[in-house]
């Protein structure tokens, strides 16, 4: 039912059998309705069907204010918003009240004296579900006032009533929520002294502003996030606030590379058009997705601060970009993506993770280049032939023509801005490498060749050097001696 066709009066209202129910109420029954027809409660939320969405539909059956834990990029804020769809779509509420004072049970002076003059008359507007949900930023600069209210000098001398007369008072953001969600992203910036207000509100419902106690029966919904970082880098939560959240659920990293793929491909903005002009191998997002993953487990990298999924989305990105520009530079409308690329993703990595001391001496960049290298082996090691060492000064390698071709003193350049054609003839070089791929997919074989030069070259039988925006391979001896020559003369 549109709006217009609502009722506008309390009469009309009554006379709808409209039933006042509390926010949790409103939430219960509505998700109750979800869980029974089987209804997705979160879109786009993957890896958390079986961990974390239970946690959260326990909570809001229990009408528990909740405390999303958790690391960065672990969608936190993201199922906070979707909790929105739990609300009615409209509401009443009483026309002209500051904080959604509902027509059945107004809480604040202005809805009270507004049902005693006009009675059963008493005008009313509806409000949509997605103005009944507020979210504020917790910067240490966040004041009470901001949150909860403060007397308004102002008004008092204007209307000539007194500061403690509830009409002097400017309601901050959380009075305006009655009858919504309100959630606060990274708690522990919040400073104690406001923290403290907090659990008031939760506990006794009651405002205190400027030493005047205000009795006011909100009626929200709390919803906080934070990082467990945040208590020894920026400020914690204080215990007596914590104890008040009902339900504290702990939320995690995708557990799989399939289930991280799907969160890259869902978030990452990339132009449709480029999509469907640029091929990128299903073996080059899985070793996007394992860079992630193989971050979280370096030593390098400060386990408490976390790798946000952002990592993936920002290079999956910028790998898009960097085959867009190559196809821009070569006037192609074609491009499909090469190890070589990788090289480009860097800053997606390395603004991405905070290293510890041993990572910062090494440096970002070389942190970073390891783990694409580690990256590359994870995934494609077990797609390839081992090189077997049999302790008898015997090697078993199925790779002996590729190797013996480079020790002829044969190069192989592979760079990031080199067109197609280019790219195609600098593999095809390498006539034994074609055998290994006779029933691959036509459009995987020259990545895949690619993945074997660097698996090769990870075996320490030719040599691999990352260059500025290219790959070469060549020799390992030759290049050795190449280097005692230029070290003698």
């Amino acid at each position: 039912m549109a709006v217009k066709d609502k009722a506008s009066t309390l009469k009309e209202l009554k006379a709808s059998k409209y039933t006042y129910r509390s926010i949790r109420e409103e939430l219960r029954q509505n998700l109750i309705s979800k869980i029974r027809t089987k209804t997705s409660l979160f879109n786009g939320i993957y890896g958390y069907d079986q961990t974390v969405i239970p946690d959260v539909e326990r909570a809001v059956l229990s009408g528990h204010n909740i405390l999303f834990l958790g690391l960065r990029g672990q969608a936190k804020t993201k199922m906070a918003r979707q909790l929105i769809q739990l609300l009615d779509e409209y509401i009443p509420i009483i026309k002209g009240s500051e904080i959604n004072d509902n027509p059945i049970n107004p809480i604040s002076k202005y809805g009270k004296e507004m049902i005693a003059i006009h009675g059963d008359d008493c005008p009313i507007d509806w409000i949509h579900r997605s103005q009944r949900y507020v979210e504020k930023l917790a910067t240490p600069d966040v004041s009470i006032s901001d949150l909860i209210g403060d007397i308004d000098p102002i008004k008092a001398a204007q209307k000539n009533i007194a500061y403690d007369d509830e009409y002097a008072i400017h309601f901050g953001l959380i009075p305006r929520s009655h009858q919504s969600i309100f959630v606060i992203n990274e708690l522990p910036d919040l400073q104690a002294r406001i923290q403290v207000a907090l659990f008031n509100i939760l506990e006794e419902r009651d405002l205190q502003i400027r030493g005047f106690k205000f009795k006011l029966p909100l009626d929200v919904f709390f919803i906080f996030t934070a990082n467990p970082e945040d208590y020894t880098q920026r400020g914690t939560i204080i215990t007596p606030l914590k104890d008040r959240i009902e339900s504290q659920i702990l939320t995690h990293y995708p557990e799989d590379i399939e289930t991280a793929l799907q969160i890259s491909q869902q978030e990452a903005h990339i132009p449709e058009n480029i999509r469907k002009s640029i091929y990128i191998p299903k073996l080059m997002l899985q070793i996007l997705e394992q860079i992630a993953f193989t971050a979280r487990d370096s030593e390098m990298v400060d386990e408490k601060s976390g790798v946000s999924a952002r990592l993936s989305i920002s290079a999956l990105e910028l790998l898009y970009s960097t085959i867009e520009r190559r196809m821009l530079m070569n006037n192609e409308l074609k491009g499909s993506a090469r190890i070589a690329d990788l090289l480009a993703i860097v800053p997606a990595i390395t603004g991405k993770m905070e290293l510890v001391y041993e990572g910062e001496q090494i440096g970002a960049y070389e942190v970073a280049l390891a783990m694409i290298n580690d990256s590359i082996l994870e995934q494609c090691q077990p797609l390839f032939p081992k090189i077997i060492n049999t302790g008898k000064q015997k090697t078993i390698n199925p790779y002996q023509t590729i190797c013996d071709w480079f020790t002829k003193g044969n190069t192989v350049s592979l760079g990031t801005n080199d067109s197609e054609l280019k790219f195609k003839e600098s593999l095809s070089q390498i006539p034994e490498l074609q055998d290994f791929f006779k029933v691959k997919d036509k459009n995987d074989i020259l990545f895949l060749k690619e993945c074997m030069l660097h698996i090769i070259a990870a075996s320490n039988i030719i040599q691999k050097e990352w260059q500025d925006q290219r790959i070469v391979y060549k020799d390992q001896l030759a290049s050795m001696l190449n280097d005692l020559d230029l070290s003698t003369n």
